[in-house]
């Protein structure tokens, strides 16, 4: 009896260690990079004081994050001698720009407080403490980081703390340049009295359209949230990168929700839905086991072991071509290309086309998944995955992905930063990154084609541009919750590339559960077509002589 017990406890020992790794994987493994993340807005960064933080600016030269001079007044109760506040409290009141009743109450029983004057009022407040001379009363000039441009592109820029050490996005990850404390910096910042000044590669005027699109969105679907990238898709350069809903880097202590800080497109993984059979397509035709001929009979489910695998509104289409797969998004069809490839070949194609690792983009704490219980998984998990259930990818990867059919099967690697000016003039260029070649142009070719067929012929027709090629694929993805799927929400998405035949443009939208609306064919596709045609005005791009 008594040794019973002690195997009882060791037993309840050993059953709370499993669930205390388990929780410990889940964190580290898991959600590692959202942790980092939001540690990183928690901790500061060492600067040297004496170096002004550079710049950041948009490819334009427009500025996006720059040093501030601003003056502070000091005001100590204890040090303004008895009846100050009864006889000036209307007259300062009015140098700052507040009633006489909120002075008296922010100076009720406090050792001291600060206010910024109206720059109006500065010259004014200047002369009156010239004439008070009271210890009480002080001016005092300190450098902030200034955001012009308020909200605009603020997961990608981050911002930096009080101690001037950059948190989040670009003030994180190239903080050592704009703070002179990298070694290429170092010197000539400590003789110019300043950091490296950082330009991005993003774009004014298209950054400014797609955050105005998820807005939009948010005003006619009611979204939860929403992502748009836009990329140049043979050199990997991040044109826009906007995300809602958005902070003010000017007022960052005012966020309550530190998630807010994410840079979603590249730290936050979901399920992508059809969007991703365009990978599945892709390694049966590499494989040579499909072509967009060949045909197979759509029962309207698949019966791959477990639960069965129905079409989207369990529809039936009967006898169809693999491009007829892709143009109407067919469940069934693509579990039929798995099926041919395999477990082993399919899961290969998963991690070539960069499903299980970061892209590289010079951002901190991306996100990527290992896919570890697809890998292990059974048949039907494949099966699944194969339409983009059950597989856990970044906006960021997905886009990469679709790089491959612009650029002759070549995948690139992103990035936001085109180049950093030191003090003295000199320029460190972006560095080409990684080309991956992982399918022949052959078959990027013909992608691009069954592509542009889903938007001529199928479920992307409102991507449609009349006298351009446009290329691209729609999602509208279940969401997993415990037990299954939700039954109400959804992430709708589109992934397109334009001029298709010569792409110059590749772009995601990813609308996190608008409302009242049941596909993506009706909501992110509509925002690609208004973003493209925004650009092709913008840009002028000329029209194909022999597009519809």
């Amino acid at each position: 009896m008594k040794n019973w017990k002690i195997y009882f406890i060791f037993i309840l020992f050993a059953l709370s260690a499993c669930v205390a790794i388990g929780q410990l994987a889940n964190l580290q493994i898991k959600q590692g990079a959202y942790y980092d993340a939001l540690a990183s807005g928690q901790k500061g960064l060492s600067n040297n004081p004496e170096i002004h933080r550079g710049g950041i600016f948009f490819l334009n030269g427009a500025c996006l994050a720059q040093n501030k001079t601003k003056t502070i007044l000091h005001l100590t109760p204890a040090k303004l001698g008895e009846g100050f506040l009864e006889k000036q409290a209307s007259h300062l009141a009015g140098l700052l720009g507040i009633s006489d009743e909120q002075l008296l109450s922010e100076m009720s029983g406090r050792e001291s407080i600060k206010k910024e004057p109206p720059s109006g009022k500065l010259t004014d407040l200047q002369a009156y403490l010239k004439q008070q001379a009271s210890p009480g009363l002080w001016l005092e000039q300190i450098e902030i980081r200034d955001y012009p441009q308020g909200e605009m592109a603020s997961q990608a820029l981050g911002f930096v703390n009080n101690e001037f050490a950059g948190q989040y996005g670009v003030e994180r990850s190239y903080n050592d340049f704009l703070s002179g404390q990298n070694y290429q910096v170092f010197t000539v910042a400590s003789q110019a009295g300043r950091g490296a000044d950082v330009f991005l590669t993003l774009d004014y005027n298209i950054q400014y359209m797609a955050e105005k699109l998820l807005k939009q969105a948010k005003e006619q679907w009611d979204i939860d949230s929403g992502q748009i990238i836009v990329e140049d898709p043979i050199t990997g350069k991040i044109l826009a990168l906007a995300n809602f809903p958005a902070f003010n880097p000017n007022a960052y202590g005012q966020v309550s929700d530190l998630s807010i800080f994410l840079e979603s497109a590249s730290q936050k993984l979901f399920e992508p839905g059809s969007v991703f059979k365009p990978v599945t397509m892709t390694a049966g035709i590499e494989e040579r086991l499909v072509t967009p001929e060949t045909t197979y009979i759509d029962t309207g489910s698949a019966d791959i072991g477990g639960k069965k695998i129905y079409n989207f509104g369990q529809r039936v289409w009967g006898e169809q071509m693999m491009i007829d797969v892709l143009e109407e998004s067919i469940n069934t069809g693509v579990v039929f290309v798995e099926q041919k490839l395999g477990a082993t070949v399919f899961w290969r194609y998963i991690k070539n086309f960069g499903f299980l690792e970061k892209t590289g983009i010079d951002l901190p704490s991306e996100a990527a998944s290992a896919n570890e219980g697809l890998k292990n998984g059974r048949p039907r998990d494949f099966a699944t995955a194969s339409f983009g259930q059950g597989i856990m990818v970044t906006p960021l990867q997905m886009l990469r992905a679709f790089s491959a059919f612009t650029n002759n099967g070549q995948m690139v690697q992103p990035y936001i930063v085109e180049k950093i000016v030191l003090p003295n003039g000199q320029e460190i260029l972006h560095q080409p990154g990684v080309v991956k070649k992982i399918i022949s142009e052959a078959t990027a070719n013909q992608l691009t084609a069954m592509l542009i067929s889903v938007v001529k012929n199928g479920a992307g027709r409102a991507a449609k541009i009349p006298g351009y090629y446009i290329a691209g694929k729609t999602g509208t993805a279940q969401v997993p919750v415990k037990g299954g799927y939700s039954d109400t929400s959804t992430i709708q998405s589109f992934v397109g590339f334009f001029p298709a035949l010569q792409p110059q443009y590749l772009a995601i939208i990813k609308l996190d559960n608008p409302k009242g609306v049941d596909s993506s064919g009706r909501s992110a596709t509509v925002y690609f077509h208004d973003l493209a045609k925004y650009i092709i005005d913008l840009k002028q791009i000329p029209p194909s002589p022999d597009a519809p």
